[in-house]
């Protein structure tokens, strides 16, 4: 299975009054995890939009906090596809303190595959086929 791991440093901007990164925070942080494995499979979520009209819209998100994040804390989160079908993709989350490794959420995001005018869509097959290399799966033309 490919991971991807980004680190991110907890700005003042983004804690409450408590001192504590704001919970919708995690789902931004999700964001950059999910755009930076993208990135590590060999394209970009804007090369998906611009060149194949293919955009994955969040249809469920989920977040488990386990322990707060504080301002300046330098979090990892990681990032990895669980489950690919062809109009479907749902990636999981880890946040973890970079200093100690200890899990401060966990997280899962299930996406459909839509063009620009938000009707389903099939991913490309070379979309589908890195995906599915990504979660240890055939890809369309070897199971062919």
């Amino acid at each position: 299975m490919t991971v991807n791991e980004t680190r991110i440093r907890a700005r003042y901007a983004e804690t409450d009054q408590m001192g504590v990164v704001y919970h919708a925070n995690h789902f931004i942080w999700f964001e950059v995890g999910r755009v930076e494995l993208l990135r590590q499979l060999g394209f970009s979520y804007k090369d998906m939009e611009c060149e194949d009209d293919c955009f994955i819209a969040v249809v469920d998100a989920q977040c488990r906090y386990k322990a707060p994040v504080h301002y300046d804390d330098e979090v990892i989160v990681r990032t990895y596809l669980k489950h690919v079908r062809e109009k479907v993709l749902h990636f999981g989350y880890e946040l973890r303190r970079a200093e100690t490794g200890e899990l401060l959420a966990e997280g899962e995001t299930t996406h459909i595959v839509a063009n620009s005018k938000m009707k389903p869509r099939a991913l490309p097959e070379k979309y589908l086929n890195v995906f599915r290399a990504a979660v240890g799966k055939k890809s369309v033309e070897a199971s062919s």
